[in-house]
């Protein structure tokens, strides 16, 4: 399986594979078979300053050439991907152990993110404002500088084209730090960005928050900081950045809900509640967990959705059939097992998985069975805390006042499904849940242009949309007298 993957990688530093100042080295294993991947450095201070300063290098001309201009490269950077699509779906799936077949699709929706920005930028418009008859006061939009983008682990290509799009789009140079264990399909990328854009645009250093990370926060060089992670590490973010004044921007993690009203269409939203919960092996932040469903209709819905499960077809994730793959790493499958016995212990009732599955010829394989548990109450630790794998919960309601409470009663506000038939009882509902998105009997759906991004623990700032770049930009505003005399103040 190794053959497409280097043993090893450097870091990608002004358009070229560049060693570390650093001698430590993180290994990368194949969640599929559990053999060694590829290893990659852990970029020091140092390290991050060479990037920060290939940025500042690259950053003049960049920032200057047109919208037209950048408009182009990011199409064609977006035709390139989709002329690698299958080397890169397979080496997505060789680093993290989801299904090829959704690989394939994340090649296709990075595409589409740099499409869709290629568009954006050249309708980035300033304002005029006529003061008087001889003064104008005109705002424009300019790029910051450079940015620096920490990137999480579960969607390593979407995470990487779908965060840099709008930044370069926007004129800036990026500074990106991929995940510890899912670092292949960005630095790969990364090489092909090199064949498109010019050098320094784009920077890819490698290694773990505590050295890499804090040395990104700490550059006085890198203006903004953007990360995808846990609420946890978007505090440490807000510290670290508060030292330099860095503009942030955080996509954290949710506790996200599913509501089913005892009008919706229950086959319909049995198969969008299997693909909000076990998406990615329920590895994404919007995964939709609770399942909160009328007490007219729990019963019912219940068995649709056990009987659905052995649908995802558990297996090979190279394989075209196979659903639902593995999990990314021994230390985070452990922790998501750790999940399922507190939630024994609590007392809720395991409905079926909840036990590690056997896949033949795959024995060492992270491969957790799709686990769903009822008899759950809110004060449980499994209806609160994020798992990040494919543990769902199903709730049961009756009174509508209430079942809204327990849905806002997490720290996280980032998602929630709605399911029903009445457009009307869809609205209200959708502008009382708190939460950035809200998906209308459907789920997991990110079409490019639509506003991304949580509320309460969840983070702020949004991606994906047109007003993604303006997170990236500042405005300078310019007035001018034109005016044939001059002012008088004095004498």
């Amino acid at each position: 399986m190794n053959g497409e993957i280097p043993s090893a990688y450097e870091l990608f530093i002004d358009g070229n594979w560049s060693p570390s100042g650093s001698e430590e080295r993180l290994n990368c294993f194949c969640p599929v078979n559990g053999e060694p991947l590829t290893s990659v450095p852990i970029a020091n201070a140092a390290d991050v300053d060479l990037a920060v300063r290939s940025c500042t290098k690259a950053f003049p001309k960049w920032s200057a050439t047109t919208a037209k201009k950048r408009q182009q490269l990011l199409l064609d950077l977006a035709d390139k991907l989709v002329e690698h699509v299958e080397r890169i779906a397979w080496m997505e799936t060789a680093n993290t152990g989801k299904p090829m077949r959704e690989s394939v699709a994340n090649v296709h929706t990075a595409a589409d993110r740099l499409r869709y920005y290629a568009g954006a930028c050249r309708a980035l418009e300033g304002r005029i404002l006529p003061v008087t008859s001889d003064i104008t006061s005109y705002d424009h939009r300019v790029p910051l500088g450079v940015v620096g983008v920490i990137g999480a682990w579960n969607f390593p290509l979407n995470m990487f084209i779908g965060k840099i799009a709008p930044i370069i789009a926007a004129g800036n140079c990026v500074v990106y730090k991929p995940a510890d264990a899912t670092p292949v399909t960005t630095l790969e990328i990364a090489a092909l960005i090199s064949e498109v854009l010019p050098a320094g645009v784009v920077n890819v250093v490698t290694g773990t928050g505590p050295l890499t990370g804090e040395a990104m926060l700490a550059h006085p060089g890198i203006r903004m900081i953007s990360v995808t992670g846990s609420s946890a590490t978007g505090q440490k973010v807000m510290q670290g950045a508060s030292k330099t004044m860095k503009r942030v921007t955080l996509e954290l993690g949710g506790k996200n809900a599913q509501v089913v009203f005892p009008d919706a269409d229950l086959d319909r939203a049995a198969q969008g509640i299997l693909l909000g919960a076990f998406l990615n092996q329920g590895q994404v932040c919007t995964a939709g967990s609770r399942i909160f469903a009328h007490q007219d209709i729990a019963e019912a819905l219940k068995a649709k959705i056990v009987a659905l499960i052995p649908e995802l077809q558990m297996g090979d994730p190279f394989s075209d059939q196979t659903r639902m793959g593995t999990l990314v790493s021994k230390e985070h499958l452990a922790r998501v097992m750790d999940y399922i016995a507190i939630g024994k212990k609590e007392g809720a009732r395991v409905l079926c998985g909840g036990e590690l599955a056997q896949i033949p010829g795959l024995p060492n394989g992270l491969f957790l069975q799709a686990t769903l548990f009822d008899q759950v109450t809110h004060d449980m630790r499994i209806a609160r805390e994020e798992i990040f794998g494919p543990v769902a919960t199903f709730h049961e309601w009756n009174d509508y006042e209430q079942m809204l409470e327990e849905v806002g009663a997490v720290d996280q506000g980032l998602a929630a499904g709605i399911w029903t038939s009445s457009l009307s009882q869809a609205h209200s509902t959708a502008r009382r849940i708190q939460a950035g998105r809200i998906w209308v009997n459907c789920y997991n759906l990110f079409p490019s242009g639509a506003s991304f991004g949580g509320m309460k623990a969840s983070g702020f700032g949004r991606e994906d949309a047109f007003e993604t770049l303006f997170e990236f930009t500042e405005v300078k505003n310019v007035i001018i007298d034109s005016a044939d005399s001059y002012r008088r103040f004095y004498g």
